[in-house]
This record gives C-alpha cells, sequence and structure tokens, in this order.
C-alpha cells in the first residue's frame, strides 16, 4: 500500500497530467511509481522522463541499461525495480537464468554482460575513489570511457526510482519478479 499521497490518474491535471498522457502514449500505460512521482512532484517525474531520454540516446545498449538497472535494483532491494526491469530484461532477449544472475552480479555466460554487473556492484556497494583495477576490468570487457560515463547516468537514473518506491512502497503493477 502507498504511504505517500497516490493520485487517480484521472483527477490529474496541469503538468502531471501532461506527462502521464505522454508516458501512456509511450509505454501504453502510466506505471504506478510514475503516478506516485508525478502525483507528489511533477517536477520530478520530468526529471526522470528527461533522464530516461537521455539514457536512450546515450552509449549504452539497451541490455547495458537493463544489466545496471536489474543490479542496482537488486542491491537496494526495490521489489518495484526489480519486477519492472525482470520484465525489460525478458523482451529484450535475457533468459531467466541469466536475469537471476545478473541481479547477484554473479556469471551469467556473457563476459561483458558480467564484467558490467561487477562494476555497477561494485559502484553501489563501496565509497571513496573506485580503484584503478576496478575501472580497467570493465574496460577490458570491452566497455568504453564513454559507456562508464553513460553508466553513472544508469546508476543515477535507477537509484532515484529505487529510492521513491522504497519510501512509498508502491503497489506493483508488472508481474512480481522470481
Amino acid at each position: 500500500m502507498s504511504r505517500l499521497y497516490t493520485i487517480a490518474l484521472s483527477e490529474a491535471t496541469g503538468r502531471a497530467a501532461e506527462l502521464f498522457s505522454a508516458v501512456k502514449s509511450t509505454v501504453g500505460k502510466v506505471p504506478n511509481s510514475y503516478i506516485g512521482i508525478g502525483g507528489n512532484s511533477p517536477v520530478a517525474l520530468e526529471a526522470v522522463l528527461n533522464l530516461e531520454a537521455s539514457l536512450k540516446k546515450s552509449s549504452l545498449s539497451a541490455m547495458d541499461i537493463e544489466v545496471v538497472k536489474l543490479v542496482v535494483s537488486q542491491t537496494t532491494g526495490c521489489d518495484y525495480c526489480v519486477a519492472a526491469h525482470t520484465l525489460m530484461g525478458k523482451r529484450i532477449g535475457l533468459g531467466r537464468e541469466d536475469i537471476l544472475a545478473l541481479r547477484q552480479a554473479q556469471p551469467s555466460g556473457d563476459a561483458r554482460n558480467d564484467a558490467l554487473a561487477r562494476f555497477t556492484l561494485h559502484l553501489i556497494t563501496t565509497s571513496g575513489t573506485v580503484p584503478a583495477d576496478v575501472v580497467e576490468a570493465v574496460k577490458e570487457a570491452g566497455v568504453t570511457d564513454t559507456q562508464i560515463v553513460d553508466v553513472t547516468m544508469a546508476v543515477a537514473s535507477i537509484a532515484f526510482t529505487n529510492l521513491f518506491n522504497r519510501i512509498n512502497d508502491t503497489t506493483l503493477d508488472f508481474p512480481a519478479a522470481d
């Protein structure tokens, strides 16, 4: 059950209604997470949507983005985002076992995805300067400097929605992840 104010989609007005309409026309529905964010702060939802649009134009593939989002969501314990990005991972061709492994930054059989997952896990579970050998390991797997910068953008994007959903206890409107 949501802990923060949740507007009924049909009652949204102003900028929130405009953003919800844009999301619905793009995605086919307005996910509960976006309703919660936008109903409380259209500015925050607009920022999330702009960041997501930037990610789509970034150097990262859809697969790269989902690997990052799966690792961050699993590690932070955001059930909502784990479910959403498990579904997205399946839609872009990841198998169930691959998704389960990547969420834990365990070997999935794809060296580049595995390196990206380990790198992401390191970023979100440590503090201080990232050791040179950690950066070198992800580069050796074929991740470019530009992609490393774009990974940080993907982490920032999913960290925001993870935090919101953990605070709100957003009602799941995706199939629960296994």
